[in-house]
């Protein structure tokens, strides 16, 4: 059969399958002269006439549920109507930012125009133009004259020549029509809310299933067969659902409002502490700052009198070269006039006066060095007391260490104990014998085995800042060590010295008593290495009895020094049994 016969018998067929309502499909049908050629599979003739039959306009209520392998075989080249048959959800999501929260909005399929509309802001924006006289509102009958009153009954502004029509035709004669003026001191004068479908249509039911405002249209329509009822009557159901959610937000309300005071009230009292801050650490700055140009200058003085002092003393000191040169060269010009010049008689007669002077001016002591130097440094890292209260940096020092007086003191000088950390005091001196009173001197020491010198102990040196230097090592066996101490390369008195390190020292067994009656508290068999005992069977030494010393001792090896090291050998010549003791 061709297939133009064909659609004229299914197009009647699928039109009677159609709910009923708007028969705008038979109206929209295409004529004869527009339908496809013969050679259209059925499947894509179902889909051209859904296009053309007004599928486009209404694709929610009329678009076939077509599955994969449907869309698959309508997806032909120049069916540009297929793209339109698409699922919603195989096309992308587009999303908005909201100015006001910064909450990402997804776009529905309508765009823009298909959101939400805020209707009280309509609302509001409407109240202030009409307490405005209406200006820029025109007409909503005519659209084209500016508003003068408003049909409270239809809730519609209305211009002039609007108005007299209203009021002429016979269903509108008795609406209430008021002034804008007469509207000031209203809150709410809202424009009906249409149906977004059905534009002359009020929105006045709502669709349970799909849980939204619908008009009587809709509900012969898309809506057909949902459960709905008036906008009024499920209203209380609806409202108490929001009001149950809005009593859960409302406290989060007031304990966001809270913590918004608590954070204002922090940031001012933050503003106030940093303000109190601040306003110490100028001040702490402004003092610090003074007693630093304070410091700095008491510095710059006491370089200068260190600079006249020894200009002074550089002056002295040439004055009387210059007189001791003067007086030389007069000695030897007048001594040398005589020798070349005088006759033996003149040399005889001049001969005691000379030798005098001569010898005068040979046995004059002077220095052929300067008595100064220019040994002046700035140590910024030393500490130079308090000034206006605060700790101050920064000496000048004249001294200069002279190695060959600097001393090395302490107990383990030259002797130490292997495995036991041994230590001496390097004091360094001026060449004047005087202590350096700082530190910061180049201070090298090492400790070398006499028979192993690729072997040094490791040392360390500790400086003092007070012109003391605390040195300690520790060796590892016992033997002849050597120990060098420099200063600025250069030994110290003293350096390079000796030290004898002998095995470590032994720890005493036994106890330090008075007497072994007294320390095992009478015990006859406890003995006592001294060799005291005391009659009645004690083998023990006691107090004024034979052989006790008279004095402490250890038990172990009867040494008198409590702080001493045990020579007990543990031998056949101290048994062991003289060592028992016990202690209280």
């Amino acid at each position: 059969m061709p297939l133009t016969s064909s659609l004229a018998l299914f197009l009647p067929s699928a039109l009677a399958l159609l709910p009923p309502g708007p028969r705008h499909l038979e109206r929209s049908l295409p004529s004869p002269s527009e339908w496809p050629g013969e050679d259209v599979e059925f499947p894509n003739l179902i889909g051209w006439w859904w296009c053309h039959s007004g599928g486009r306009r209404d694709p929610q209520r009329r678009r076939p549920p077509l599955s994969d392998g449907d869309w698959t075989r309508l997806s032909r080249p120049g069916w540009d109507w297929c793209e339109e048959l698409k699922p919603h959800s195989l096309q992308p999501q587009i999303g908005i930012l909201c100015p006001v929260c910064d909450t990402q909005v997804d776009l529905p399929m309508g765009g823009v125009k298909a959101l939400t509309i805020d209707h009280l802001a309509m609302n509001d924006v409407m109240l202030e133009s009409l307490r405005g006289e209406g200006q820029g509102l025109v007409c909503d009958l005519c659209s084209d004259r500016e508003v003068e009153k408003r049909c409270q009954t239809c809730r519609a502004n209305l211009c002039h020549f609007c108005c007299q029509a209203h009021r002429r035709q016979k269903k509108t004669t008795y609406h209430t029509v008021v002034d804008l003026k007469d509207l000031k001191g209203y809150s709410r004068i809202g424009k009906p809310i249409l149906c977004p479908v059905h534009p002359a249509e009020e929105l006045r039911l709502f669709c349970e299933l799909c849980d939204r405002p619908v008009c009587r249209d809709c509900v012969v329509g898309e809506h057909r067969e949902h459960p709905y009822d008036f906008a009024s009557n499920v209203i209380h159901k609806h409202g108490d659902s929001v009001r149950e959610l809005l009593r859960g937000t409302q406290p989060h309300v007031e304990a966001l409002e809270e913590a918004l005071a608590q954070i204002t009230e922090m940031n001012s009292a933050l503003q106030k502490r940093v303000e109190a801050v601040a306003a110490d650490v100028r001040t702490f700055s402004e003092g610090y700052v003074k007693a630093i140009e304070e410091h700095r200058d008491r510095l710059l003085k006491q370089l200068e009198d260190i600079r006249v002092q020894k200009e002074n003393s550089l002056q002295l000191q040439k004055a009387q070269l210059e007189q001791l040169l003067a007086d030389m060269r007069t000695g030897v010009e007048f001594t040398e006039h005589l020798l070349t010049s005088g006759s033996d008689l003149e040399i005889l007669i001049t001969k005691g006066v000379v030798v005098e002077r001569l010898t005068k001016l040979n046995k004059v002591e002077y220095s052929a060095h300067p008595g100064v130097n220019d040994k002046i440094r700035f140590s910024p890292q030393q500490r130079a007391g308090r000034c206006r209260g605060y700790e101050v940096y920064g000496t000048i020092n004249t001294k200069e260490v002279d190695p060959a007086k600097c001393v090395l003191q302490g107990e383990d000088l030259h002797r130490a104990r292997e495995k036991q950390t041994a230590s001496f005091t390097l004091l360094c001196k001026d060449a004047a014998g005087e202590s350096m009173g700082r530190g910061g001197d180049s201070v090298h020491v090492a400790v070398v085995p006499k028979d192993k010198k690729d072997s040094p102990v490791r040392t360390l040196v500790q400086d003092n800042k007070d012109g003391t230097y605390y040195v300690s090592y520790t060796p590892k066996e016992p033997g002849i060590y050597t120990v060098l101490v420099c200063v600025k390369e250069q030994h110290v008195q003293g350096s390079p010295f000796t030290v004898t390190v002998r095995k470590r020292h032994r720890s005493h067994t036994g106890v330090f008593h008075c007497c072994t009656f007294c320390s095992s508290g009478g015990q006859k068999t406890a003995r006592c290495a001294c060799g005291g005992t005391m009659p009645g069977g004690y083998l023990g030494c006691g107090h004024g009895h034979k052989g006790h010393p008279g004095r402490p001792h250890w038990s172990c090896c009867g040494k008198f020094a409590e702080k001493s090291e045990c020579t007990w050998t543990g031998g056949e010549s101290a048994p062991r049994s003289l060592l028992r003791t016990v202690a209280l």
